[in-house]
């Protein structure tokens, strides 16, 4: 089994000894029960990462490690963003844990046309604040060096830059006349993903993405939930870029 992974303030990340305290150091002692001689790996989140061993659990939140290695985990590249429609109930945090799972660099939320959940207020806060801590829970457990950011929720208008300045930009739509996984790819840059919401897509919201240049593709035969179509279509384009290689 891979070393568990525990996130550190960057200013605290080096070699030699290193203090894990707090709910992170809680989680180790109190919940993994971690103990001298067990080996860890320890992040900033950010794409730095130091393997060490514990030398020490004490009381119920502090792991003192011993960091003997160092390394830096660069930008992969093509990046893969997925653009999420806001799905009803708690399926916003699977959408989020399955796509940091598999590997997607950045997760941005939408409020689409046919969206029947709203952000707004106060409710917005706590929600974007579940989703960012969905991706940092399951980054660590994916054992990644570099969590992938969730941004602020945007507009339909909002969205349409971050797709003209893409390297790839799609639509996943069932109706789409283009099969992803035959689509051109660029080797490099970013490549944006849109997954529309239980209601599907609108048609201004299509035309208003094709004149960005994003235009819809089909992912396969079958309709997918738009809680799984991100993480299907993102495994896809992982596979066909060559970071699954």
């Amino acid at each position: 089994m891979t070393a568990p992974v525990f996130v550190v303030d960057p200013a605290r990340l080096g070699t030699g000894p290193v203090v894990v305290d707090g709910p992170e150091g809680r989680h180790a002692v109190s919940v993994r029960r971690l103990r001298a001689g067990e080996e860890v790996v320890l992040t900033d989140g950010a794409g730095r990462g130091g393997l060490g061993t514990v030398t020490a659990a004490t009381g119920k939140d502090r792991l003192e490690v011993d960091v003997r290695e160092l390394r830096t985990e660069p930008p992969p590249r093509p990046s893969v963003t997925v653009v999420q429609a806001l799905p009803k109930g708690d399926r916003g945090e699977l959408a989020v844990e399955t796509m940091t799972e598999t590997g997607v660099d950045a997760v941005v939320p939408w409020a689409a046309a046919r969206c029947v959940t709203q952000w707004r207020g106060e409710r917005a806060a706590k929600a974007l604040a579940k989703w960012r801590s969905t991706a940092r829970e399951a980054g660590k457990q994916a054992r990644r060096l570099r969590f992938p950011e969730v941004t602020e929720p945007v507009t339909t208008r909002q969205l349409l830059p971050l797709l003209a300045a893409a390297s790839f930009a799609a639509v996943l739509h069932e109706e789409g006349g283009r099969p992803l996984a035959r689509a051109e790819l660029p080797a490099g840059g970013d490549v944006v993903l849109v997954v529309g919401p239980e209601g599907g897509v609108s048609p201004e919201e299509l035309a208003a993405f094709a004149d960005a240049g994003a235009h819809p593709h089909r992912l396969g035969p079958t309709v997918l939930r738009t809680s799984t179509a991100g993480t299907a279509a993102a495994a896809l384009l992982l596979g066909r870029t060559g970071r699954w290689g």
